[in-house]
């Protein structure tokens, strides 16, 4: 299929564009990497009047980190996350988990603020947001305003973003020496969206965790954060004795569909696996 007519403008500066997304209204969509809207496009799950392209703002495209706080431009490409010293040195979250968006041509040019705004449920950095705490900055004609990635998925490619708002960075706290990560997901094959998936982030004195965030991606309408497990492990040492009760709690928790990849008790299954392996992960890790 071939996307249905719209028009097309390359916006020179944030501001351009908000008063472009202003005046069109819900007819205009913004294009930043194109990784995910450029499908929906093609196969007509979109059809806007007018694409608003921000591709070209240099000033969303950054990565920085001090005294702690790690802030990260919404146009900084999978790549760049990727290939980044400070991500790997300060949050490696980020760098295991985008090593798993996708393949190479899809990380060359998606974006982080784009893989957030489409919130697909399956999808690894909605729930690394989630496990870090981050905060989503968002611009709009207005104000800006600031979102914790708690309550900015909705559900199904759906975010607290209103109409007229952009996306535009990321802000997270609280990174430093005594933080460790986790992640894995399971899928068919490399590159295809995860069946289930994990992201751990958590403060590491010795084999005991504290702070632990658990979030699970592909096994719901939007990444969720297994509180209840996460509780079972709070603050123990020796965590492998309490494996048996987390998981347990963990089927309790997660309430996953099935479909035609896996069925609820596989999923309910491989989220104990997972859990099992990225503790692991999150242990091993050198402080």
């Amino acid at each position: 299929m071939k996307a249905a007519p719209f028009n097309y403008v390359r916006a020179e500066t944030l501001a351009q564009a908000l008063d472009i997304l202003a005046e069109h209204g819900e007819g205009a969509r913004i294009l930043s990497g194109g990784q995910s809207l450029a499908p929906a496009l093609n196969l007509r799950l979109a059809a806007p009047e007018l694409i608003v392209d921000i591709g070209g703002l240099a000033a969303l495209r950054y990565i920085s980190f001090a005294e702690g706080r790690l802030r990260i431009g919404a146009l900084t490409r999978h790549i760049d996350l990727l290939r980044s010293e400070e991500i790997a040195r300060h949050c490696s979250l980020l760098t295991s988990a985008v090593a798993h968006v996708a393949h190479p041509a899809i990380r060359n040019r998606g974006t982080i603020g784009g893989s957030l705004a489409h919130a697909d449920p399956a999808a690894e950095l909605p729930a690394c947001m989630l496990a870090l705490d981050a905060t989503i900055v968002v611009t709009g004609p207005a104000s800006e305003r600031r979102i914790a990635a708690r309550d900015f998925f909705l559900g199904v490619y759906e975010t607290a973003l209103r109409p007229g708002e952009v996306l535009t960075s990321i802000d997270i706290k609280g990174i430093g020496s005594s933080k460790t990560y986790g992640f894995a997901e399971l899928a068919r094959r490399p590159g295809d969206f995860a069946i289930v998936g994990l992201a751990l982030a958590a403060d590491r004195r010795g084999t005991t965790l504290s702070n632990l965030r658990l979030a699970f991606f592909g096994v719901g309408e939007r990444p969720t954060l297994a509180t209840l497990t996460a509780a079972t492990l709070e603050g123990k040492a020796h965590l492998r004795q309490y494996l048996d009760a987390a998981q347990a709690a963990l089927r309790e928790e997660l309430n996953p569909f099935a479909d035609a990849h896996a069925t609820i008790a596989m999923r309910r299954h491989l989220a104990g696996v997972l859990l099992e392996r990225v503790l692991q992960q999150a242990l091993e890790t050198p402080a």
